[in-house]
């Protein structure tokens, strides 16, 4: 404590070579002193109240200090890799600004004391799980997303493959596609009426021509896309380039038809 004053005293902003005396240097010393003395009365509290917790004496708390701070360094590291992880897996999902903070706060985990080692470390844990949480639920939306659309796709397609849907579709590829209008469309309507009711699925037994054109063979439609058993568009888009090469015109392939009972 004598070596303690000593420096208070030897540090004290008074001037050098100024004496005081009598009450205002009892007030003065009790001013430097106090806050000394607290500091290591508390200090004295905790060594002897850590003491009487784990039965240890004093001499062995300095070793056991040492290893309650090399296991708090241990799970620092271990958080900061995993929140770090965490991050770089999520951080395009959703908002790390919370854990980005705790990160930093932890990274100089080396020069915190104990009590706030622990709370960073416990921060940091909670802003990682936080994140972690989020970048599943935005996974768990886009999944959903994809399916509602995969769904969508799937029934479009569907109705797309029916006879009705079919016909619509030919309808628009002949008139964007081609420029035929409503009188070239009659005419292949009846064509493929005839040859497959607008059936995607249709099959001669006998020859083997498929889909809606009756291509022959039906591999034939794999130049206008690999789903071509499965799609009634591409069937399409198969058959009007078909018959645009061959006949023109759907009607022109109509009158071909008319005439000698195939195209």
């Amino acid at each position: 404590m004598l070596s303690t004053l000593r420096s208070t005293v030897k540090n004290s902003p008074i001037p050098f070579g100024r004496i005081v005396t009598g009450a205002a240097a009892v007030i003065m010393s009790a001013s430097l002193i106090a806050p000394v003395m607290a500091q290591q009365q508390a200090s004295e509290r905790q060594t002897r109240e850590l003491s009487e917790s784990t039965g240890m004496r004093h001499e062995q708390l300095g070793v056991y200090g040492s290893i309650v701070r090399e296991r708090l360094e241990d799970e620092a590291k271990t958080t900061l890799a995993g929140a770090q992880a965490t991050l770089a897996a999520n951080q395009a999902k959703a908002d790390p600004t919370a854990a980005k903070t705790a990160i930093a706060g932890l990274s100089g985990f080396t020069k915190l004391d104990d009590t706030k080692l622990r709370s960073t470390i416990d921060k940091t844990k909670a802003a990682s799980d936080a994140l972690a949480a989020a970048g599943a639920e935005a996974d768990r939306k886009a999944a959903a997303a994809a399916a509602a659309a995969a769904a969508a796709a799937a029934a479009a397609q569907a109705n797309a493959n029916t006879p009705a849907g079919a016909k619509a579709t030919a309808a628009s590829l002949a008139a964007s596609q081609y420029g035929w209008g409503a009188d070239q469309f009659g005419c292949l309507e009846k064509l493929w009426q005839r040859e497959s009711q607008w059936n995607y699925q249709a099959s001669n037994p006998g020859s083997g021509a498929t889909g809606i054109p009756q291509a022959l063979p039906g591999s034939k439609m794999a130049s206008a896309g690999s789903d071509w058993e499965t799609n009634a568009t591409t069937q399409i888009k198969w058959g009007l380039d078909y018959i645009a090469r061959g006949y023109g015109t759907p009607c022109g392939a109509w009158g071909h038809s008319e005439s000698f009972n195939w195209y």
